[in-house]
């Protein structure tokens, strides 16, 4: 059996999320949103819609395709936010 790599990448991610998916508006994202608490999981951020966040929550609980960019999507949230625990979802 063969094992395929997820072809998910955070433009593709951001696109599902219904935002902008460009390099420039994705950093933008980064810049705006990038400072998150570790007390803060990514699934209960404030700037996300319910449906954003229950589609992030869903898609990690399941470790479905897009669990590996969501993943890479919460270490880039809390990158530059006071500590690094970098907390996905409660569980």
């Amino acid at each position: 059996m063969t094992i395929e790599a997820s072809t998910h990448n955070m433009s593709n991610l951001f696109s599902q999320l219904g935002l902008p998916n460009d390099p420039d508006s994705i950093q933008a994202f980064f810049a705006t949103h990038g400072k998150l608490d570790s007390n803060v999981l990514i699934t209960e951020a404030s700037f996300w819609t319910a449906a954003q966040a229950t589609f992030l929550k869903e898609e990690i609980l399941m470790d479905a395709d897009w669990a590996a960019v969501i993943d890479e999507l919460n270490v880039a949230l809390h990158a530059n936010g006071p500590d690094s625990t970098n907390r996905i979802i409660d569980g």
